[in-house]
């Protein structure tokens, strides 16, 4: 699945835009499409679509019906990692007409230039444009070549309300929520509810870093100092404190043992089962799974709270990448239907495309009674595959109040995202460096788990700075300084 999370959307409009690269003029597949009585062949590869999914068939058949007759044409991928088997797939000269990546794309946008450049069709889109965000927005005007329909995709902590509720120092923590409040809740939280531990996550200091990195000054990837230069956030004082704080954490036994072993599933069974008070998930759809499955397993008590960011020397979430969108659908610009391929993407952005994008069939996954919209249990099984924003989704009819598309606390989670969410200042490494990043990357990695559970402490850290720079970070730092604004 690709996350099941998040969504999008606006009006209703035929299909739209302009051409390909500086043509004026609309290609010809745009007045082909349907006016022969042929339908327009449009190949897609995408990991999370079958060659039998009902998306495909409402899609084709919600186009027919505003005079667009399409058939969508399923390229398949080879089983493995999504990425490598999609660049042999396109290496092969199997160039599909519409794209999603998941990673890869960089060698063919850039190097290879096979992928069309969107600015034009978005600028004369109706839906596409309205369901972006000012984040998709940024990244499209900087990297043109993919368009994503999503929220950002970063996490945020949640806890049991029921489990809240016990503690006094959770008052505290929600109406100021500095670190030393969050330390207080997590041994609350941790000895009033006899959780094993109060956070875990799944082998990555990542979630922990959404919630606290903005607090210990670490409020992009690259801070200027009083040099007026601008220095790695990781290899900076600020670091060492946090992963000082995170080391605090693991020695007290409030940080998971097992934290770095952990995977996504057995963290979150850890969560439902009481072993660790909080977890962070993706705001939208995964805080909405979260809560349906608290609730069904521990009562309608145990209903999830979303947490703020801890609060010091700055305030928020991750800060958000805005120089290009790290997945999303891209057109090929060997592609001769490029006007319908964008087509496609248009009419799943709008409110008719959306509905079922986001809660697929009617009479299936969801009914319509008293002229209200129902889900049923087979929506669980439904995920939003092309638009996941929910920006300007908005259906033609109110959802029951029994099975509300969003749950109150997913709801929450995307407003407290987007009101607690900054820009970051990270670039796209260029191909001559990357190597070296995923060098430098890998070896910070290995320092902070290092850190956090002993086998390391602060003392070492300026070694790790130096080793840092001396696998390709220096280099990096100057391109940085360069590239910056």
């Amino acid at each position: 699945m690709r996350k099941m999370f998040t969504l999008m959307a606006a009006g209703l409009m035929a299909a739209t835009t302009a051409c390909s690269s500086g043509d004026t003029k609309a290609p010809a597949d745009n007045a082909a499409a349907g006016a022969s009585g042929q339908p327009v062949t449009i190949t897609i590869v995408d990991k999370d679509l079958a060659a039998d999914d009902k998306l495909l068939k409402g899609i084709e058949e919600g186009m027919k019906a505003e005079g667009k007759n399409v058939k969508l044409q399923l390229v398949p991928v080879q089983s493995g990692t999504y990425s490598e088997k999609l660049g042999l797939l396109l290496q092969s000269g199997n160039i599909p007409d519409l794209i999603y990546f998941q990673g890869g794309d960089l060698q063919f946008a850039m190097t290879q230039k096979i992928l069309e450049d969107l600015t034009p069709y978005i600028d004369k889109s109706t839906h596409v444009k309205a369901s972006m965000n000012p984040f998709n927005k940024e990244r499209t005007k900087n990297y043109p070549y993919l368009v994503w329909l999503s929220p950002t995709s970063s996490s945020i902590p949640v806890v049991r309300q029921d489990w809240l509720n016990k503690t006094a120092s959770g008052k505290d923590l929600l109406a100021n929520p500095t670190i030393d409040n969050y330390y207080n809740f997590f041994k609350e939280v941790k000895e009033k509810n006899g959780a094993k531990f109060a956070y875990t996550t799944a082998g990555t200091l990542d979630e922990l870093d959404a919630t606290f990195g903005q607090a210990f000054g670490l409020t992009s990837t690259w801070l200027k100092g009083s040099d007026g230069k601008y220095a790695f956030g990781k290899t900076t004082s600020f670091e060492k404190e946090k992963l000082e704080f995170y080391a605090k954490l693991y020695k007290e036994g409030l940080l998971d043992p097992e934290f770095l072993t952990k995977k996504w599933d057995t963290k979150e069974k850890a969560f439902y089962d009481g072993q660790s008070a909080v977890i962070a998930g993706t705001q939208g759809k995964v805080i909405d799974l979260y809560n349906a499955k608290a609730t069904s397993q521990n009562g309608a008590n145990a209903k999830i709270t979303p947490l703020p960011p801890a609060k010091g020397k700055g305030q928020g979430y991750t800060p958000i990448d805005v120089s290009k969108e790290s997945r999303g659908f891209a057109i090929s610009k060997t592609s001769k239907n490029k006007e319908t391929a964008f087509a496609v993407l248009e009419f799943l952005a709008s409110p008719k495309g959306q509905m079922l994008d986001k809660l697929g069939v009617e009479g299936d996954t969801y009914l319509v009674e008293n002229n209200k919209i129902k889900l049923t249990a087979k929506s669980a099984e439904w995920y939003p595959r092309f638009v996941e924003s929910t920006v300007n989704f908005k259906p033609d009819k109110e959802f029951d109040p029994s099975t509300p598309y969003l749950s109150e606390p997913a709801a929450k989670s995307l407003e407290m995202m987007a009101s607690l969410s900054t820009k970051d200042n990270s670039f796209i490494i260029p191909s001559d460096l990357a190597a070296k990043w995923d060098a430098c990357n890998a070896l910070y990695k290995e320092f902070a788990a290092n850190m956090v559970t002993g086998k390391k402490t602060s003392a070492d850290f300026d070694k790790f700075v130096q080793d840092w720079n001396a696998a390709g970070g220096k280099e990096i730092t100057e391109y940085a300084n360069k590239t910056i604004k």
